[in-house]
């Protein structure tokens, strides 16, 4: 059985990095999913695709598949740049602005 660990990436909706410092380990489905001809709903007969499993660590993860037998492919996270901003969200009220700031 196949499975990959991951960092998962943060939400387009968010911009802090909530959800985002576990490891993952999830299961790749076996079977493609198929649709209910009468309804249209999507199933799947592979009951693990639905497995997702969080580690602290990469190394925990790693362990956690090797005990079980799993063969696990671990995709590394691509680094983010910080986007600090010099003065922060304050300098936008800060008293010794020199020019006018408006909307």
């Amino acid at each position: 059985m196949r499975a990959r660990i991951y960092k998962p990436a943060r939400n387009a909706m968010q911009s802090g990095t909530a959800k985002t410092r576990d490891w993952v380990l999830e299961y790749v489905p076996q079977t493609p999913r198929a649709l209910d001809p009468l309804m249209g709903w999507t199933s799947a007969a592979d009951t693990q695709a639905q497995v997702r499993m969080n580690f602290p660590t990469k190394q925990a993860a790693l362990d956690y598949a090797l005990e079980n037998g799993i063969d696990a492919v671990v995709q590394e996270p691509k680094p983010r740049k910080p986007n600090i901003r010099p003065g922060g969200y304050g300098e936008n009220f800060a008293t010794n602005r020199r020019g006018v700031w408006t909307h």
